[in-house]
């Protein structure tokens, strides 16, 4: 496991006293955790969640490597758990900056063969834990990124170009990743007055535990090396620098937008 020590300090002191809560780390190749070690090592206090047993494991060590004080279960489909979440942070610390959401889920079922067979649950399941996540999670952060006066909120997720073009076996995530970025441009107009910016980052294909779900992903790696104007795969790390530069005050006019990070994959016709 590579310790958020070795990481070069990118944006140093940038998020003293800022408060962050970072939802979807599965473990150390998770893309939340890269943007989490950044905001760590800008001075940011973090706060945690996971779900279930087994990725406490994974995510409880970590956590408390950044001395992070909230470490807390949720099940983003369960409103009942984010609203308890919701209220730890606010019992502790009373205030939110920042808030990473990495998440998304699909059945495997779902993610071979044709898309046209997608069943109704699958669909449901798919676009409730990937996109509408976003949006109950920011319902609960706008009260506290408006609690100080002058205070300005940023809220971050994680999408990919399956959302926008055809990605063969991305199916129905693909359909998530769409209604996803769509929430961020209406999640940006509706708290923009709040001067909380909303923003989405396209990353390229990258190692993950969800990437492991979607089949022929090493062959997706290998293409995308292959076929990329800079003849190269993005990192976790460049996730995570792009994502606390969203976080930081040099991006305090960006909103409703979803970024590419992907070696100029979105601009070729394949």
């Amino acid at each position: 496991m590579e310790s958020h020590n070795q990481l070069p300090v990118l944006f140093h002191k940038a998020f003293v006293e800022k408060k962050a809560l970072i939802v979807g780390v599965a473990n150390e190749r998770s893309l939340a955790w890269a943007i989490a070690q950044q905001l760590h090592q800008g001075g940011a206090e973090l706060a945690f969640t996971y779900l279930g047993d087994a990725l406490e494991r994974r995510v409880r060590p970590l956590a408390e490597s950044t001395g992070a004080p909230i470490i807390e279960p949720c099940n983003v489909a369960d409103d009942l758990q984010i609203k308890g979440l919701f209220s730890k942070i606010r019992e502790k610390w009373n205030t939110l900056d920042i808030l990473i959401h990495s998440v998304a889920f699909a059945n495997r079922e779902d993610l071979e063969g044709r898309f046209i067979n997608t069943s109704r649950e699958g669909f449901r399941v798919a676009l409730d834990i990937s996109a509408y996540s976003l949006i109950a999670l920011a319902r609960e952060a706008e009260p506290l990124m408006t609690q100080r006066e002058g205070q300005e909120g940023a809220i971050v997720t994680l999408s990919y170009y399956g959302g926008e073009k055809v990605v063969p076996n991305y199916n129905v995530m693909g359909v998530a990743k769409a209604a996803l970025e769509s929430s961020v441009r209406y999640l940006a107009y509706d708290l923009g007055q709040k001067k909380i910016r909303v923003n989405a980052i396209s990353a390229g294909p990258v190692k993950t535990l969800a990437a492991a779900g979607i089949r022929n992903f090493r062959e997706m790696l290998a293409k995308a090396e292959e076929k990329t104007p800079l003849r190269e795969n993005i990192s976790a790390e460049d996730v995570g620098a792009l994502g606390a530069f969203l976080c930081s005050s040099a991006a305090r006019h960006m909103t409703g937008t979803t970024l590419y990070l992907d070696s100029g994959a979105h601009i070729m016709g394949f």
